[in-house]
């Protein structure tokens, strides 16, 4: 590749970036209704052909933010599965991802509200997407056949503790409270069927 070529390159990824950028802080000063492509081209300064050259639409910007956001996410739970004591990683990536989504509301809406084209559990999953879950996965014992699965309940769960939270459908003083359940049942030794 000549000199040119990788140049050309480099500044393309810069363009892509600050578009995405553009659209996540225009997101969360206004709302995803507020990010057009008219709007784009005004604050990154480019014309609107330039960012279709990027993005096909509205939704591959989602997309692209979403993938943004899930790169973020995986550090975020990572600092915090490793900075937790013995027995506490679980607790801590759960209470890391609450306040990633709490303090980050519309990435995180791109992430798990919005419509995108982003595969999840196939083979077709981007890198950070799967980074992100496997921190989750990374928190239950190896010996747990079935780790993926309660990742899997867990990241649902806290999902539903966010977006609840988020639209004031459950109270946030009991957010410990229900972190402890989440935790404590999804830890707890494996048993037989549970009987009625």
């Amino acid at each position: 590749m000549s000199a040119i070529s990788e140049r050309r390159e480099r500044e393309r990824a810069h363009r892509h970036q600050l578009i995405i950028t553009a659209a996540r802080e225009l997101a969360e000063a206004e709302g995803w209704e507020a990010v057009t492509t008219r709007r784009l081209a005004e604050r990154v300064e480019y014309s609107q052909p330039v960012l279709y050259s990027h993005f096909d639409g509205k939704n591959a910007i989602v997309s692209a933010v979403a993938v943004d956001g899930f790169g973020e996410l995986g550090g975020h739970l990572r600092r915090a599965r490793l900075a937790a004591g013995p027995g506490e990683g679980l607790r801590a990536v759960c209470r890391a991802y609450l306040e990633f989504a709490a303090e980050r509301p519309a990435l995180y809406q791109a992430m798990f509200v919005l419509p995108t084209d982003l595969k999840f559990a196939s083979a077709e999953t981007p890198p950070p997407l799967r980074t992100a879950f496997w921190e989750f996965v990374s928190c239950l014992p190896e010996d747990n056949e079935r780790r993926e699965l309660f990742a899997e309940v867990v990241w649902s769960a806290l999902h539903g503790m966010a977006v609840l939270s988020d639209t004031g459908r459950i109270p946030p003083e009991g957010q410990e409270e229900r972190l402890d359940l989440l935790v404590t049942r999804i830890t707890a030794p494996l048993t037989g069927p549970a009987t009625p």
